[in-house]
């Protein structure tokens, strides 16, 4: 309102400067329409800005002024110098009271009922009009001078913003030849002078920029009101700090973010009035954002007492998405379950409505603030609420930076993101690959590294070891380490927006000019690690996992993945067991053998969960089960949580799938029986298992289209008689089989079921085979 109330007085200002010839011209030439127009139009605004802002006094003085001007506009009086004297005496009134209302008294008594007799029909000139601020009674009573303020142009300001910038560069390159050159102790002293004053003239400019954040906030009330009334809530809106000031610039930028965030507390957050009352809450949701300033920064939090975010629902979710894999998800902390809410494609909820369940929306609200160096912060508990914390700089115009380079090329890299900066060739730092990725170990903490001159396909004339790694902290928090070949100087850089196709790179945040006046382009630390292939939050997980040493106490409960099976049962699983979660269509599905099998990959899997061959088009998820040697997929309808099982399983009446029935998040769950479902869907061994060799005659035809496959089908891998490697069993046929013995090695078929004995086998007793091939392939286990 202050804001308004300011607007208001401004623009009367301004009317009124304008309007002191105005009526001394339309009393000269009464026929000047557009003259009569503008005193008008005048007395017109006040009268509804009045009624708005609850000034009555100001409101009656300029209806009587709007009546009278009217009947001149319609024809139906003239304007004799009495009237015109009166409308002077009546406008000068106006800006008195004005005058009041800027410097923030009380507007003093009186009815004015002297001057609005004087514009009625009929009434006599009076004899002294008021026209003369200093002679009123409003006048004496106030006595305090108004502030001094000007309008300018937002043009004018960035023209103004623009020259400080370049005396900032003037600065910095005449910085640069004073180091380079022998400076007298006068000249350095009046050169620190110089930069003083620079630096003073550009926080003086830099406050001209700075807006009032309630203008961002003005909008709220009105967007919550609506969205509540569409969904059913009530929510009272709470709005502190709107007196914090912000770069005009920086406020068009977070207006979008803000939005996205107050929608989703509303839309996911606060409860249905029904919902709240059961869980002992009033009706009324409250929802508080509010600005405050820290340092250099400004922290924006938007807070509502809604049903909060579940992490471990969200880590369900990326379980079901393939996000995470399962191994991963059980140790997430608190904290990066959270944050897991900013991954694109990760939505809680429900359905998909015209407001949110798609699951976009977060990932772009942080990489916006976090392109114009700010950090999207989340706080929640189940139940009682969520905190929403936006961090961002006062202004961008001009920062800190730390000039680079890669051979010839220089860049820039915002000073706030850098953690230290260390030599890649030093003591303290060890370089390594893991699975193709550089990783740098320094003082025993391990982070990613991306080598600049690989990411920019620049050449570079220096080794590994002889370059400089910055340790980077990006606005999300995480830290990775940047290989440049040389770092230069620290300066202050006056950041400019970069072309569109520049910016699509989603590698810089803008671009500036050296001290020399070349340009040069400025790094977004975040981008700049999603554009070299760092997913930071994982990369940061993945370190943490394999940095984990210590022998953690097993825990009593255990963890369970809750889901729906194809037919809509609650089930629940053991979160070991699961390897990952896979989506395929139902063309991969078929039934072989007696049972249903899917495709993945190379490998086929026997398939429980589904009684029938889905469709072509359908799509089937699954679970891809293992028990460190074999796999079986187990298909789903969806993940619902992630929980942990501590209380009494009451067992099923027989064998089966369902293990039995369990408390699962305080609702009864079926719970899968993982070691029924590998003994009896006859599980594939898992590919990264060393399966038996068999040697056989591949030259023979029975041998390579009857036996061929009944051994393949029991686990072994086939070699040809003149192979080389070691195998585990040879099998060998023919009518001289009897004449052989068995070496434990080597397994004799015969050619006719006469001949069988305890040393061969008759080639088409099937059951004998299987068992000898069983006992052969453990007898192979026992002696590796």
């Amino acid at each position: 309102m202050d804001d308004l109330i300011a607007d208001f007085v401004s623009e009367c200002r301004d009317m009124l400067e304008n309007l002191g010839g105005e009526i001394v011209a339309w009393e000269a030439s009464p026929q000047d329409r557009a003259r009569l127009d503008s005193i008008f139009r005048f007395v017109h605004t006040v009268k509804g800005n009045c009624g708005f802002f609850d000034f009555p006094r100001l409101e009656r003085l300029s209806h009587a002024a709007e009546d009278a001007l009217a009947d001149v506009r319609a024809g139906r009086r003239q304007p004799y110098p009495r009237l015109v004297s009166a409308v002077l005496a009546v406008i000068d009134r106006i800006g008195e009271l004005v005058e009041v209302i800027a410097a923030g008294q009380p507007l003093p008594e009186g009815d004015d009922a002297d001057l609005t007799e004087a514009l009625k029909p009929g009434a006599s000139e009076p004899a002294a009009a008021p026209a003369a601020p200093q002679s009123s009674p409003v006048a004496a009573a106030f006595g305090t001078a108004a502030p001094r303020t000007i309008r300018l142009s937002v043009d004018l300001l960035d023209r103004m913003m623009s020259g400080v910038s370049d005396l900032v560069l003037a600065r910095n390159e005449l910085a640069r030849r004073l180091r380079d050159s022998t400076t007298d102790v006068a000249i350095g002293g009046a050169f620190e002078r110089l930069s003083g004053i620079i630096a003073e003239m550009r926080d003086a400019i830099t406050r001209t920029r700075m807006q009032r954040i309630e203008s961002l906030f003005v909008g709220l009330p009105r967007m919550v009101r609506d969205l509540s009334a569409e969904l059913g809530r009530q929510v009272l809106v709470d709005i502190d700090g709107g007196d914090v000031e912000l770069d005009r610039e920086m406020i068009e930028m977070i207006r979008d973010p803000l939005t996205h965030i107050v929608r989703n507390a509303v839309d996911h957050g606060i409860e249905l009035p029904a919902e709240r009352l059961k869980a002992g809450k009033r009706e009324i949701g409250l929802l508080s954002v509010s600005a405050r300033q820290s340092g250099n920064q400004i922290l924006i939090d938007i807070v509502d007492d809604g049903r909060g975010i579940d992490g471990r629902k969200l880590v369900a979710k990326a379980l079901d998405v393939g996000l995470i894999e399962s191994g991963e998800a059980a140790r997430l902390s608190p904290r990066e379950q959270l944050n897991l809410i900013f991954e694109a494609g990760l939505s809680t909820a429900g359905a998909v409505t015209s407001i949110s369940g798609r699951g976009v929306g977060m990932d772009v609200v942080r990489s916006n603030v976090e392109r114009i160096g700010g950090i999207v912060e989340v706080e929640s508990k189940p139940g009682q609420g969520t905190r929403m914390t936006l961090r961002v700089p006062l202004t961008l115009t001009i920062i800190p930076a730390l000039t680079v380079s890669i051979g010839a090329q220089h860049f820039a890299i915002p000073r706030a993101a850098i953690e230290e900066i260390v030599r890649a060739g030093g003591e303290s730092v060890e370089l390594s690959r893991v699975g193709g990725a550089g990783v740098v170990t320094i003082r025993g903490r391990r982070v990613p590294e991306i080598t600049l001159a690989d990411v920019l396909g620049l050449p570079s004339g220096m080794s590994q070891e002889e370059r400089t790694l910055i340790v980077l902290k990006p606005a999300g928090g995480d830290v990775y380490a940047l290989s440049v070949d040389k770092v230069h100087d620290h300066e202050e850089l006056v950041v400019k927006p970069a072309a569109p196709a520049v910016m699509a790179t989603g590698l810089y945040a803008g671009t500036t000019l050296a001290d020399d006046g070349s340009p040069i382009l400025l790094f977004d630390p975040a981008g700049l690690a999603r554009v070299g292939g760092v997913r930071v939050e994982a990369q940061e997980r993945s370190m943490r996992l394999l940095e984990e040493t210590k022998v953690v106490a097993a825990r009593e409960d255990t963890p369970v993945l809750l889901f729906r099976d194809c037919a809509g049962a609650r089930r629940a699983i053991r979160l070991g067991v699961v390897d990952r979660i896979e989506e395929v269509k139902g063309s991969a599905v078929s039934m072989g053998a007696g049972r249903l099998r899917v495709q993945l990959g190379e490998a086929i899997l026997p398939l429980a969960g589904l009684d029938r061959v889905p469709e072509p088009t359908d799509k089937i998820r699954l679970f891809r089960l293992s028990d460190g040697e074999s796999q079986v997929g187990l298909a789903f309808s969806e993940v619902m949580d992630l929980d942990a099982i501590a209380d009494e399983i009451i067992a099923a009446d027989a064998p089966g799938l369902v293990e039995g029935v369990t408390l699962v998040a305080g609702e009864p769950a079926e719970l899968v029986d993982a070691y029924w479902l590998f003994a009896s869907e006859g599980a594939q061994r898992a590919s990264s298992s060393e399966p038996p060799v068999c040697r056989i005659d591949l030259s023979d035809p029975w041998v390579r289209n009857m036996l061929r496959p009944i051994v393949e089908g029991a686990g072994y891998r086939v070699v040809a008689l003149d192979a080389e490697e070691p195998v585990d069993l040879t099998i060998a046929w023919g009518t001289d089989a009897s004449s052989g013995a068995s070496d434990g090695r080597t397994l004799w078929l015969s050619a006719s079921p006469d001949a069988a004995n305890e040393n061969q086998i008759y080639r088409y007793d099937r059951t004998g085979l299987l068992v000898a091939l069983r006992d052969a392939a453990a007898a192979g286990r026992a002696r590796k």
